[in-house]
């Protein structure tokens, strides 16, 4: 099959053993890991299974983002399936991926239909958040998750059972169309973690492109297994990619006055019911 996987790794060694077979058992012509700096093993283990597919360290953590763009530099085929360690692709999901991009030559990027290890259904494509949307879902969303607002960001009066066009899809696992990925450079490295893929398909889609989801292809996602040991770091990286994006797509200018104050409330909700969970959890 025409597609590179790129795998981005931090310390998930087992679970980058499975993503990789899955991507081998599923027709990847290559596989490419770019790692950020593991310390867990991941490479003489990945060496030993799987000898066939790719070690790129980096030599620290560079963000999700800017390893992946390393790791698509290698790629020689046309499509490219960028990936968390933690994601196991079902039967068939490779193939319903390029199938799409292949029936499909104005779309850039399609996602697959991504449920957690529970088998829960995760709401991996959705709408552009708008001022409205982003408060609601940010600040009423933590005291209130089933609120409308959120309910309309991750398109929730949708099954999620049928293909379309959507505004953006999730960059823990999707397809690429290189030739598109490389008309925009990519994901933007300045995007530590977060929010990297959703300025990429708002990107995209201001260049022309179509951004897709494909639930013919399934796939489970762990999450947090990387991030989940740095939780309050991460926390803030989410916060300032919000920033970051806010500040490149919010027009008129003067709404930023608005957005900031607005993800300093945010980040502190967050950040202290984190802390209360983790207190009563001891």
């Amino acid at each position: 099959m025409n597609v590179t996987g790129v795998v981005v790794n931090y310390n998930a060694k087992d679970y980058l053993l499975a993503c990789v077979e899955s991507l081998l058992a599923e027709g990847a012509e290559a596989v490419v890991v770019v790692d950020n700096g593991s310390a867990d093993g991941s490479e003489e283990a990945l060496a030993e299974r799987f000898p066939e597919a790719k070690w790129l360290p980096t030599g620290s953590n560079i963000g999700y983002g800017a390893a992946s763009n390393l790791g698509v530099a290698l790629a020689g085929t046309d499509y490219v399936l960028v990936c968390n360690a933690d994601v196991v692709l079902g039967p068939g999901a490779l193939g319903a991926l390029a199938s799409y991009l292949g029936r499909h030559p104005e779309t850039a990027v399609v996602g697959p239909q991504i449920v957690t290890a529970g088998g829960q259904l995760y709401p991996s494509a959705r709408r552009f958040p708008g001022l409205a949307e982003s408060f609601g879902h940010g600040i009423v969303g933590q005291f209130w998750p089933a609120n409308p607002f959120s309910r309309r960001y991750t398109m929730a009066e949708w099954d999620h059972t049928s293909a379309r066009e959507v505004d953006w899809v999730s960059g823990s696992c999707f397809l690429a169309r290189r030739d598109a990925w490389e008309q925009v450079g990519g994901f933007d490295p300045t995007y530590f973690m977060y929010l990297e893929d959703v300025d990429l398909c708002w990107r995209l889609r201001h260049n022309g492109w179509a951004v897709a989801y494909e639930p013919a292809a399934r796939v489970t996602h762990v999450q947090g297994v990387s991030t989940d040991r740095r939780p309050y770091r991460m926390l803030l990286a989410h916060h300032v990619s919000m920033w970051r994006f806010a500040w490149r797509t919010t027009r008129p200018r003067w709404v930023l006055a608005l957005v900031l104050p607005g993800l300093v409330l945010r980040f502190g909700l967050t950040a202290g019911r984190r802390w209360l969970l983790g207190q009563r959890a001891s």
